[in-house]
């Protein structure tokens, strides 16, 4: 037994933060997704022109 046990409910508590301060994983699909929306705006403000 460890000197400092935690009860379920803490557990999850401690989860829950751990999961709020990792950073943001990186996405490939949403970013690509990103900028293929922001390539096909410049190109759109290109051609009205």
């Amino acid at each position: 037994m460890g000197k400092y046990q935690l009860d379920h409910k803490a557990q999850v508590a401690v989860t829950k933060f751990h999961e709020k301060q990792a950073p943001a994983k990186f996405d490939k699909q949403t970013h690509l997704e990103k900028l293929r929306a922001e390539y096909l705006q410049k190109k759109q403000k290109q051609t009205d022109k």
